[in-house]
């Protein structure tokens, strides 16, 4: 009897599991966010510099072309330094080079309202555009190292990059639209904060990588693979890129959107965009991550085609809905860049994260172009075949994690 009670007892008794993290989880954590905290930083300047433009225009006087003139210099600057950049990572170990982009990111962008020459605020931009470039090969391969290659964890760290995104245009609108261009300074809060987050990092040591999901370095590079990828990340960019620019003006004068409410479709993309990050840090815990490239590029067809050509009210489902599947493979793609070239990981980041802003730039003056003869809703129609090409490009596409690879001798 009494064997028979003890028994039902531990049937009915729940043994809850430890949740007390290990020290190599917790500083996987604190490391990740750190440099996550820079990607903030960092991409505030980008989405900022965006932001910038208008007041160029409406307080500097400058003309429409003049101020895409700038915009351009900052992205083929940033696109062209990126890449050179990530080459020299995989030689030699540029910690250093973290806080240093930080900082140089947000100065460029904090003196462009205080000089008065075109030639000094492309000087600027171009400085700024370089702090960017910089940072992201370098900053990706430590958030690999200090995250050991969660997928969940590397999401935070891309989570970071478009919450800066997302807000840049926010501060901008608030903080010039009230007090000038002569506040450009106070845009440089962000990176002062960001680079005293990115040298506690490397003061303290937070950035010891954790064991799990790191990269097998004894694996040879797969440049076929790494550049039917960049395919993909190049169309995406300039999709991604393309409506950032765009979707405001789209909203106002082909949707019917008050000019207020037409500013906050912008703001709700990179929000939105955001958490679709996430979700796919998340989803790569379950599938394979070059299986969640392709449906995510798949579904985002004909999304795009219901934003551009469906009228009315709809058109904010389908914004928040494009967000997401454009966003989903963002952290992936860095991961999978990482993983296709072992020996080569900065510049795998380099890639992933240059293209993934830097072309986008390149190619909007010609949708730009474009919409000047045939108006901004026809000029938009050409991004919905682009995720077409990404799926084409990654179909067959194997993940490195779920494959047999060939190792050295």
């Amino acid at each position: 009897m009494i064997e028979a009670m003890s028994t039902a007892r531990l049937k009915h008794t729940t043994i809850k599991p430890s949740t007390q993290r290990s020290p190599e989880e917790t500083t996987a954590r604190r490391g990740t966010l750190l440099i996550a905290y820079g990607h903030t930083t960092v991409d505030f300047s980008q989405g900022a510099i965006a932001a910038l433009m208008p007041f160029l225009v409406l307080q500097g006087g400058y003309s429409y072309s003049a101020a895409a003139g700038v915009m351009l210099t900052f992205s083929l600057v940033s696109s062209i330094i990126q890449p050179v950049l990530g080459i020299m990572g995989d030689k030699w170990r540029m910690r250093w080079l973290i806080p240093v982009s930080v900082f140089l990111s947000g100065a460029g962008i904090a003196a462009i309202g205080l000089v008065d020459s075109y030639w000094a605020v492309a000087l600027l931009a171009s400085a700024a555009g370089i702090g960017v470039a910089a940072f992201h090969p370098a900053s990706a391969s430590r958030a690999r190292e200090v995250s050991g290659g969660d997928h969940v964890l590397m999401s935070w760290y891309s989570l970071g990059g478009n919450f800066g995104f997302a807000l840049g245009p926010v501060i901008v609108a608030i903080t010039i639209g009230v007090f000038g261009l002569g506040a450009t300074p106070l845009l440089m809060i962000p990176a002062l904060t960001g680079t005293v987050a990115v040298l506690v990092l490397n003061k303290y040591g937070a950035a010891q990588p954790a064991t799990k999901a790191g990269v097998d370095t004894n694996r040879r590079d797969d440049w076929v693979s790494f550049g039917r990828m960049s395919i993909a990340i190049l169309c995406r960019s300039i999709v991604f890129v393309g409506i950032g620019t765009f979707i405001v003006l789209f909203m106002h004068e082909y949707r019917g959107v008050q000019e207020d409410f037409a500013n906050a479709s912008l703001f709700i993309f990179y929000i939105m965009g955001a958490f679709g990050t996430a979700v796919g840090g998340h989803l790569a815990r379950r599938w394979n991550r070059t299986t969640l490239l392709r449906w995510s590029y798949l579904l985002s067809i004909p999304l795009l085609a219901g934003m551009f050509l469906i009228p009315g009210p709809i058109a904010w489902v389908f914004i928040v809905l494009v967000a997401l599947t454009l966003y989903v493979p963002f952290s992936l793609q860095v991961t999978l860049g990482q993983d296709y070239l072992p020996q080569h990981m900065s510049t795998a980041s380099g890639v992933t994260l240059g293209l993934a802003v830097s072309v986008g730039g390149v190619a909007t003056p010609l949708i730009g172009a474009l919409a000047d003869r045939v108006g901004l809703e026809y000029a938009l129609l050409p991004l919905i075949a682009l995720p077409a090409v990404a799926f084409i490009a990654l179909w067959g596409l194997q993940d490195p994690s779920t494959r047999v690879v060939e190792v050295r001798n």
